[in-house]
């Protein structure tokens, strides 16, 4: 038997499930196929737990999801973020309450987060395949067929639209031939959650370093997340330092402004990329997240750029609704997603990429470039407001959920 729906979703992580929750209160027939296990049951925090961080307009679209009540007891506000260079002389810091904002971001861990999007997703009518794997695609005129397994049973979907988010790994946008375009950093992330000496005043700190950024992001009480950018050819060595010299690496790298590192906890390292797919020129289908676009960490905008995706898709499919449309498969739909999202994702992935080549460049002259424009960020108040409004995505295009709103018919 096969089963028609408006909208299937590959991938039950957090954007995928973003977009099923941001769609959940309308007619359309929506399944989200999820290859791990689906838990909506809450379970406590764990020191090691991944930490997200979330942008002043992330924290706006999960207002408009209707979630961020739900999680508002486990985030914690940054207030301030302070940027300097190891051996240099520039320091910039950026205070929400200058730019008259509540904050400048929020960190999470990404199980809380996690737990209410599939909760709010469980309470409604969608249909959740998990575990399952997609195991054949097919395209036609008025649908896409898909073959999964679920259940140790195969079932046949048809679609009108099919949406592909299963992150930077993503074996559906392989399997249908969307070009991905990677390129290596030579760099590994090396992340873990630590605890200071002293409080951290709700402060996050980017510390350039000659290997890399390190970016320190405040969590509960007195602990942090720690996110330290090291070269490939070092991460075995970095991970087996145990626990006293690796924080003895950290000071020195970081220094002493946020007090002594005392205690970390276990230790994740992932190679980075850029990973950029182009415009797909398939019908009925689009590519968002991680699986449309990998960044580099040293902005934080991977996350925060996904649910971007999100709230213009989700956007774009009401107002085909709006205009009569049952059908949000149309490439009428397709266009005017990419017309809201497509220049915010330039921008940020332009971004960040000049920022990784200009920040791991020891060529002397460049150094004190940058840091003469630190300083001048930090003296010019202009100059913070620009760098605010793209830092918290208030470029982004203005959707109902980036304002805040529900998205409604």
């Amino acid at each position: 038997m096969t089963t028609l729906y408006d909208l299937v979703i590959i991938g039950g992580g957090l954007v995928g499930t973003s977009l099923a929750c941001a769609l959940r209160h309308t007619p359309l027939k929506i399944a989200l196929v999820e290859a791990n296990e689906w838990i909506t049951t809450s379970g406590k925090s764990h020191y090691d737990d991944r930490v997200l961080a979330l942008t002043h307009t992330s924290q706006r679209i999960l207002q408009g999801l209707q979630v961020w009540q739900t999680i508002a007891p486990a985030i914690t506000p940054i207030q301030q973020i302070h940027v300097s260079e190891q051996g240099g002389f520039g320091m910039t810091r950026l205070n929400a309450k200058t730019a008259q904002l509540p904050a400048l971001g929020y960190t999470i861990r990404a199980k809380q987060l996690s737990q209410a999007l599939q909760q709010a997703v469980s309470q409604t009518s969608q249909t959740v395949f998990a575990p399952a794997q997609v195991t054949q695609v097919c395209f036609n005129e008025q649908y896409i067929e898909l073959q999964l397994q679920h259940q140790a049973q195969t079932q046949l979907l048809q679609t009108r639209l099919l949406v592909i988010a299963e992150g930077g790994q993503s074996k559906i946008r392989d399997y249908v031939g969307i070009e991905a375009h990677e390129s290596a950093y030579g760099q590994t992330a090396i992340t873990c959650n630590v605890t200071l000496s002293q409080a951290h005043h709700h402060i996050a700190y980017e510390r350039f370093t000659p290997t890399g950024p390190l970016a320190l992001l405040p969590l509960e009480n007195r602990d942090c997340s720690l996110i330290w950018t090291v070269s490939s050819d070092d991460t075995v060595r970095a991970l087996a330092l145990n626990d006293a010299d690796f924080l003895q690496v950290i000071q020195q790298a970081f220094g002493w402004r946020a007090g002594q590192f005392i205690h970390t906890g276990q230790r994740v390292a992932y190679p980075l990329r850029l990973v950029r797919t182009e415009s797909s020129d398939y019908p009925r289908l689009t590519v968002i997240g991680n699986a449309a676009h990998t960044l580099h960490p040293i902005a934080g905008q991977g996350f925060n750029l996904g649910l971007r995706d999100v709230a213009s898709l989700a956007q774009a499919i009401i107002e085909t609704l709006q205009a009569g449309n049952v059908d949000i498969g149309d490439i009428t739909t397709l266009d005017c997603y990419q017309q809201y999202q497509q220049p915010d994702q330039n921008r940020v992935t332009t971004l960040t990429n000049q920022m990784v080549k200009v920040f791991s460049n020891d060529f002397f002259p460049l150094q004190v470039a940058r840091n003469l424009g630190i300083l001048t960020v930090d003296a010019i108040p202009l100059l913070k407001q620009i760098v605010i409004q793209q830092m918290t995505g208030l470029n982004g295009h203005p959707s109902r959920l980036l304002m805040g709103m529900p998205l409604t018919m």
